[in-house]
């Protein structure tokens, strides 16, 4: 059985970390109903005197959503020796999480992930959860990546990152996002992409069919998108739910790796498939079911139906209509009663109205794991490699412009010891050259022509 190490870093990292761990023990304790320490349990968890203990690291230049865990209900599953707290935080500032704070506790970061990895029998991936606007999460989060490779060349290293909105309240997140981009376009061998206003939109969606007409029509305490406390102590918040949402991304595609299936997927298969040139390996996750679980009285989407949510922009975590845009390759990661043949039924059906490059054609990958999540017949999640990140990463360029044009707030980062200002010329060349390479791609999908017809042979 093969483990991964969860890497949770600044507030919004630990905070959908946390989620995921309540969320994942909530799983496992539906099915495995005696509470005893199996092989799937082993995968994500480690025995230690009768407690489950999970082999992660959480790191925060802050300390109140560690003390909060620390005090809420999944205190005992976090090994105390593994978090890295301060209590001044990173200031919205990349150059202080990067710099500063990267060097003072690089020791203590190393040593933390060398115990985690220790932990593991076979060490299969790092999981790194963080934020692309704050401070820390962004720099620090991109030098902790960094130091995954230094130290562990070989393990496949996927990164959710979570992109901020246009009406961010964070002015220097156009500042930290594009340095960000930089490193884990060098650092990264997968990047799960989830956008700020997506999760808003999702979330919005819910409430309103919460609020409908319909007698009985209400949101469900403690699903899969509601919060409940989903592991921390203290008041639920406004974005729990937001959260919640990127948790269950991460429940999907580590339940391969938790679980039996008839057709499993090794996390490193990933990237393996699903990433044809090095840089391009930003991938636009959706996942159904996602707007049932708001009214319990709403039936489940039928199987084909939820092939088709799948692919639809309202099922996106970014903002983005893949449909328009050119597929280099997609994967399917089914939870449930399904079948190889539903799978390839769905993909035959589906094929015409999805524009892949014409190298890749057959460019799915499929996975099937049996359990499903709580409460549900079957699960979709679909990773899509696809050049509608383009206009995202766009938009983040005109905003890092309008700033760095003027040298708006630039002063706050070069006083930071270790950071120059050819760090920003670098960082906005590199994402120049990323959205030249998306848009070479793109330029294609007007090439793309129908297959020709094969022979027949006359009898």
């Amino acid at each position: 059985m093969t483990q991964s190490v969860v890497v949770q870093v600044g507030q919004c990292g630990n905070q959908v970390g946390c989620r995921f761990w309540d969320l994942a023990l909530r799983e496992h304790a539906h099915v495995n109903k005696r509470g005893l320490y199996d092989e799937a349990l082993s995968s994500f968890f480690r025995n230690v005197d009768s407690r489950y203990v999970k082999p992660a690291v959480l790191v925060d230049m802050e300390e109140g959503v560690v003390n909060q865990i620390l005090q809420g209900p999944l205190r005992e599953v976090f090994d105390s020796t593994q978090l890295l707290t301060d209590v001044s935080g990173s200031g919205n500032n990349w150059a202080v999480g990067n710099m500063t704070y990267g060097s003072a506790y690089r020791e203590k970061i190393v040593d933390k992930l060398r115990k985690a990895a220790e932990q593991c029998d076979c060490l299969q991936c790092f999981f790194l959860i963080h934020s692309m606007g704050g401070g820390t999460g962004s720099g620090l989060g991109t030098r902790v990546l960094s130091l995954l490779e230094e130290e562990f060349p070989e393990v496949c290293r996927i990164v959710t990152s979570i992109y901020p909105s246009g009406e961010d309240d964070v002015i220097t997140s156009p500042y930290n996002s594009v340095l960000s981009m930089n490193k884990l376009t060098e650092h990264a061998d997968c990047v799960l992409l989830v956008e700020n206003q997506s999760l808003v939109d999702i979330v919005n969606k819910i409430k309103v069919m919460s609020h409908g007409t319909k007698p009985g029509l209400d949101i469900k305490r403690n699903s899969a998108v509601t919060s409940g406390q989903g592991g921390l102590s203290g008041a639920e918040k406004p974005f729990d739910a937001m959260n919640n949402i990127v948790a269950n991304l991460l429940l999907n595609i580590t339940s391969s790796a938790r679980f039996e299936g008839s057709l499993n997927m090794d996390l490193n298969e990933i990237a393996m498939n699903l990433v044809p040139f090095p840089r391009l390996h930003y991938l636009v996750p959706s996942l159904t079911p996602l707007y049932t679980l708001a009214d319990i009285n709403v039936p489940t989407r039928r199987l084909d139906q939820m092939f088709s949510d799948a692919f639809s922009k309202d099922h996106q975590l970014i903002q983005a209509d893949p449909k328009h845009s050119l597929y280099l390759a997609c994967a399917l990661m089914v939870r449930g009663n399904v079948q190889v043949s539903d799978v390839r039924r769905n993909i035959e059906r589906l094929r015409p109205s999805l524009p892949f490059v014409s190298w890749n054609q057959e460019g799915w990958k499929t996975s099937l794991c049996s359990v499903p999540p709580v409460g549900h017949s079957h699960s979709l999640l679909a990773l899509a490699n696809n050049t509608c990140v383009k206009p995202t990463f766009m938009e983040l360029r005109e905003r890092f412009t309008k700033l760095y044009r003027k040298k708006a707030h630039l002063h706050h980062y070069l006083h930071v010891e270790g950071m120059e200002q050819s760090f920003f010329s670098e960082a906005i060349a590199s994402l120049n050259s990323l959205i030249e390479e998306y848009h070479h791609l793109d330029a294609t999908k007007a090439r793309l022509t129908p297959d020709a017809p094969r022979l027949s042979i006359a009898r």
